[in-house]
């Protein structure tokens, strides 16, 4: 994505979302108003590792602020889930110029949830490529969680989906499982004549686990279409985030209470009527008064508005902020 405009000399303030497949900066005055805007590959130091993960960011942070002052910088990040983790993102940034002022390194999560509610008492679940939640209180209380995968008790996102689809499919193919129409469309997905023939590359190294990951869409396909075992999938998927919802509000005590659920990621985000209904039914008996937000702006903009407030900037430059997004739909996916 290129620059709104380029960045001048002024004092600015950067905000930076990164994810897994795609990164997001952009450079503010203390008005405010964006001045520069890039997009850039995914800098999750899970996927990209801590030393390549610094060097998209630091790229993309020099390009939106060129000769710019920088007053402060927010950093949200998927991969940053543990404190060790984030201070280990502080440690390799240090030295960097801009990170020298003012600096707030946290979990994507947190641009998530920004972009949806500006209320105390909120809950944001991303799940895409992933799958991970973070709870806020608005007496300073947060709820998180490790997001490690299998190590954690994580399951969900393309990263669960897909393979628990090919474990399926290869029980199908020689009989120790039930049949599923799963089986000949991730055969087509991935372009392989065979079940065997993909597992056989996976086995060598031939192909990427991550291919794997694009399997999420066939399975709801599937499941629309009848398959048992796809819709079986589709169910745990629910089930997943709505546990996620039950830990955060048991743990927040936010039971009795009326707020937000910000749901983001290409999976909470692709309109699935199946998983979209079961979520909305088992929410709605964990927390009666809570609803569902799914953000009309990508999670950039949550980062800028942090960014801002992090910064000191006025109220009414707050409120500018969000207006610069306006109308560019639904996040992308995580």
């Amino acid at each position: 994505m290129g620059a709104v405009t380029g960045p001048t000399s002024t004092e600015v303030i950067v905000a930076v979302d990164g994810g897994g497949m795609k990164t997001d900066a952009v450079a503010l005055t203390m008005g405010g108003r964006v001045i520069a805007r890039r997009r850039g590959p995914g800098s999750s130091p899970h996927f990209e590792g801590l030393a390549r993960s610094v060097e998209i960011v630091d790229e993309l942070v020099r390009d939106v602020t060129g000769d710019a002052a920088v007053r402060h910088v927010d950093l949200y990040l998927s991969g940053l889930d543990l404190p060790i983790e984030i201070e280990r993102y502080r440690a390799a940034v240090a030295a960097l110029p801009w990170a020298r002022g003012g600096l707030v390194i946290d979990n994507d999560l947190f641009a998530l949830l920004r972009a949806g509610t500006d209320e105390p008492d909120a809950v944001a679940i991303v799940c895409g490529s992933g799958i991970n939640a973070v709870g806020v209180r608005g007496d300073g209380a947060v709820v998180r969680f490790p997001s490690l995968g299998p190590l954690s008790g994580d399951w969900g996102g393309g990263s669960g989906l897909g393979p628990e689809a090919l474990w399926h499919a290869a029980r199908d193919v020689d009989g120790r499982g039930e049949r599923t129409s799963l089986t000949s469309a991730i055969c087509a997905e991935l372009g392989v004549g065979a079940i065997a023939e993909l597992i056989e590359q996976l086995h060598f190294g031939e192909r990427d686990q991550a291919d794997l990951y694009a399997l999420a869409p066939v399975i709801f396909a599937e499941a629309s279409a009848g398959d048992a075992v796809a819709r079986r999938l589709v169910d745990r998927q629910a089930d997943e985030i709505i546990a996620f919802v039950r830990a955060i509000v048991h743990r927040l005590e936010l039971a009795s209470h009326a707020f937000p659920i910000v749901l983001g990621g290409s999976i909470l985000q692709g309109g699935h009527a199946m998983l979209d209904e079961r979520i909305a039914a088992g929410i709605s008996s964990v927390a009666p008064h809570a609803r569902i937000v799914r953000p009309d702006a990508p999670p950039i903009l949550g980062a800028a508005i942090a960014a801002a407030l992090h910064a000191g900037v006025p109220h009414d430059a707050v409120s500018r902020v969000r207006s610069e997004f306006a109308g560019e739909g639904a996040p992308t996916p995580v």
